[in-house]
């Protein structure tokens, strides 16, 4: 097939960036959307001209960086799939791909379609951890945990910090990213002691960032590629509620 691509460029964060359009030629339904990148970028080369710039590839949904809007949608419009798991059978013939990096203030753009999503670890180090002495692994059937709770728990884990839920919400809040991290330690006995300061710490980490706040809209849950339930923000909204009246 071939396509017709209009990619951002941007040399950097303080530069001005612009939309380059580039013909990608007898492309293989079988190639992902990132390895068909790849080939435009070899061509570049063979060019002397600067190659399409973005993150890691690890091609199993799991490290998040593939932080790239394909026609206004987060990750491409395939659901439940990260960008390198998109393949070019999800397109046609003679289709005009848009192509550009997430959108937030908190997002800066390193370069193309890289972004420094580095407010997401800000957040994490503020709380999304468990601090108290927890020992060794205890024997499976020690701590008995319902399973609804552990079904739960293990869904928001899933969570893999891409940034969809930002890109794709017009406020661009990160609050179901906070609160899948929020949910799969409070969920757990583990996590259980620090709740309180957990949730204060990362909803003022997240509100620091420059996050937006949320309007319960559900674009986040449509586009995340883990297909985190929006029913955590709930949770953490609660919880947060709660934190604060035992602060006062």
């Amino acid at each position: 097939m071939n396509l017709t691509l209009k990619v951002w460029r941007q040399k950097s964060n303080k530069a001005k960036g612009w939309f380059q359009v580039y013909q990608a030629k007898d492309v293989s339904e079988d190639m992902s959307f990132l390895e068909m990148l790849d080939v435009i970028n070899e061509g570049l080369a063979l060019e002397d001209s600067d190659p399409i710039a973005y993150d890691s590839d690890c091609r199993e949904g799991i490290c998040g960086t593939c932080c790239i809007m394909i026609n206004g949608r987060a990750h491409g419009s395939k659901h439940g799939t990260t960008v390198c798991q998109l393949h070019m059978r999800e397109f046609r013939d003679g289709d005009v791909l848009i192509i550009e990096p997430f959108r937030s203030s908190a997002f800066p753009v390193v370069k193309d379609l890289v972004l420094d999503r580095s407010a997401f670890d800000e957040i994490i180090q503020s709380g999304g951890y468990v601090s108290i002495d927890t020992g060794g692994a205890p024997e499976a059937n020690t701590l008995q945990i319902p399973k609804e709770d552990s079904d739960m728990a293990m869904d928001a884990a899933a969570c893999i910090g891409c940034g969809a839920c930002v890109a794709s919400c017009k406020n661009a809040s990160a609050m179901l990213f906070v609160s899948a991290k929020l949910a799969h330690l409070s969920l757990l006995p583990q996590g259980q002691a620090e709740w309180r300061k957990r949730v204060l710490s990362m909803v003022r980490a997240m509100d620091k960032a420059g996050f937006g706040y949320c309007t319960n809209e559900g674009e986040c849950e449509l586009e995340c590629p883990k297909e985190i339930k929006i029913s955590n923000i709930a949770r953490m909204n609660r919880q947060f509620l709660l934190a604060l009246i035992k602060e006062q």
